[in-house]
């Protein structure tokens, strides 16, 4: 929700841009501590969600690691000022440059997503003289009942190390002198809102720790990954349960006393601490169909184009009151909605963010808030149609 402070603020500044509140990120990250501290367990942000530098600097200063997926990010953590030893390196495709990268800035753990890379990290830490900490990455082959496009944990996705070239992976580790196996990695999917699943993947995780106890390798961490998602729905100061999230591991989850639980947030931290401000260039109406035309993008949002990903969209304008004073736009009914195919002005017809959106009358040059988009916002955005750089406006900033 946006102040009349805000919103003022907003009709003043040139649109689009994206909208932080770090008072609400702050909020979120305390609680996410909070809740993961008396269980002992350690969080690493998915730099991915997003590596806004206002972003970054609050997770970091709270003491959380990093989980990145790309050299840059390994690099960005660590200019940002996470400290090596919590930064994690993911990702299915790991060039040579970003491994050796990673291995001289002595990174805490590779978390490996298949047989030829783990041979890859042996044979370029052995040229560097290095030893490498490696933690296997697991495809459980669990349902995360989530969207098709965002689900990471069944056997016909590509991450991951399926069950069968496990044997293959205990192989290397055992013989290699470079590798440092520190334990096994797991991530089902991304917006997941049924606890349930992360009981699924308990019972796996418990029965892969034996299996490589078993087989000689001492397992130290326990890396269950993320995917708790967020209530796009109701995005008004909603902070996930992590209680009920972390509960479910402390409860399920069979822990050695020389075991740590590693967990990889990324969404859930930051979701709901940004919006997408933009304006109204034109109102088309139709017979059939009324069109919002905005001066944002799927170049400053690529989700709902990319798999239909929704967010509340508001008309957040003020209106001129009887004695010309502003006030705040009044609750309409149901009666005094109308629909809109709220769109873009890119070249491409999937650019829209929502067909049929009911809203109150909308006029041009109206502002417009297209809410929990600070996972996967800000950090997908393109140049596509020589489109400039998204703005980013932030809550201290004024």
């Amino acid at each position: 929700m946006f102040s009349d402070k805000d919103i003022a603020h907003f009709s003043k500044l040139e649109t689009p841009f994206y909208y932080y509140d770090l008072d609400l990120l702050q909020r979120t990250l305390s609680a996410c501590r909070a809740a993961a501290s008396p269980h002992g367990f350690h969080v690493h942000y998915a730099m991915k969600a997003n590596f806004n530098a206002s972003v970054l600097k609050k997770i970091e200063a709270l003491g959380f690691g990093a989980d990145c997926v790309s050299g840059n990010e390994v690099k960005k953590a660590i200019e940002i000022g996470f400290d090596p030893k919590k930064v994690v390196f993911a990702g299915v495709g790991k060039s040579d440059k970003e491994i050796n990268e990673a291995l001289d800035l002595d990174i805490f753990c590779f978390n490996v997503e298949s047989v030829q890379e783990l041979e890859v990290i042996n044979e370029l830490a052995e040229k560097k003289g290095k030893k490498a900490k490696v933690a296997i990455r697991i495809n459980p082959n669990v349902d995360a009942y989530t969207h098709a496009n965002i689900t990471t944990g069944l056997d016909e996705n590509k991450f991951g190390v399926n069950s069968w070239d496990l044997p293959a992976c205990a192989e290397i580790l055992n013989i290699s002198t470079s590798l440092d196996f520190v334990g096994i990695h797991f991530h089902i999917g991304s917006q997941i809102t049924n606890l349930d699943v992360y009981k699924n993947l308990c019972v796996k995780v418990n029965e892969f720790s034996n299996w490589f106890e078993d087989h000689g390798l001492k397992v130290s961490v326990l890396n269950v990954g993320g995917g708790l998602g967020i209530d796009y729905h109701h995005p008004d100061n909603q902070i996930p349960d992590f209680e009920s999230y972390f509960k479910i591991f402390a409860t399920f989850l069979t822990v050695r006393t020389d075991q740590e639980v590693h967990f990889e947030l990324g969404r859930a931290l930051v979701g709901q601490s940004a919006s997408l401000i933009s304006k109204v260039l034109y109102v088309k109406t139709g017979k059939k169909k009324n069109f919002i035309i905005l001066d944002a993008g799927m170049t400053e949002l690529m989700r709902p184009a990319l798999y239909h990903a929704y967010h509340q969209i508001e008309n957040i304008s003020p209106r001129l009151a009887v004695d010309g004073s502003q006030a705040s736009r009044p609750q309409a009914t149901s009666a005094d909605h109308i629909n809109y195919d709220v769109v873009g002005p890119i070249c491409e017809s999937t650019d829209c963010f929502g067909k049929e959106i009911a809203l109150p009358q909308t006029f041009r040059n109206d502002l417009i808030a297209i809410r929990s988009a600070g996972a996967y916002g800000e950090v997908m955005a393109s140049h596509y149609n020589l489109r400039e750089d998204v703005r980013v406006v932030t809550s201290d900033s004024y």
